[in-house]
């Protein structure tokens, strides 16, 4: 896992999440409305973070501390905007969540929060099913509302938690999701 530092890895993310957005649609499943998404990923002030296997990009996400998100209290680790490569979401989610609760305990946040787009009641297909499994690897739905990005929202929350051995898995080379005014590499 680590900070898409150059125009090239940017670049990559917003394909990545341009053949999701295909992918989504040709299943029937939720698309972000915002047609701007792969424009967010290529803005280096966002500090968009990848995780890479082998080369290979399989997710994408913006971590943020502690953003305004209009539910949920106190502080956290929000990672906006996570795409994963088609056919490859399971393991790279199971990944990404051992990352994040880890991530966000090195930095004293107590939680991570993350968001999945929800059309439907979240009981029924095709969000039931991707909620169950989210909630297997650990995560609490919160509800549903009206999301970061102005559409309706799984609301997600899993417990911060300092994994000590799970450097020799997942390399982290992301920057402190904080200000611009205090930005640091952790490894």
């Amino acid at each position: 896992m680590r900070t898409l530092s150059t125009d090239a890895e940017r670049d990559e993310a917003a394909a990545l999440i341009q053949d999701r957005q295909r992918w989504l649609t040709m299943r029937g499943l939720p698309v972000p409305a915002r047609a701007d998404v792969p424009a967010l990923f290529r803005n280096p002030q966002a500090k968009p973070a990848g995780l890479f296997e082998d080369g290979l990009l399989l997710a994408c996400m913006i971590p943020q501390s502690s953003p305004n998100l209009g539910w949920g209290h106190g502080p956290c680790l929000f990672l906006s905007c996570i795409h994963t490569l088609p056919n490859r979401t399971d393991k790279t989610i199971q990944l990404i969540t051992l990352w994040a609760s880890d991530f966000a305990a090195r930095f004293d946040l107590p939680l991570v929060r993350a968001e999945a787009l929800a059309r439907h009641p979240l009981d029924d297909d095709p969000i039931a099913p991707i909620l169950r499994r989210l909630t297997d690897m650990g995560w609490d739905v919160r509800g549903s509302g009206t999301g970061q990005h102005e559409e309706r929202v799984a609301r997600l929350e899993l417990i911060a938690e300092q994994r000590s051995g799970l450097s020799a898995l997942i390399a982290c080379r992301v920057h402190k999701p904080q200000s611009s005014a205090d930005r640091r590499t952790v490894t």
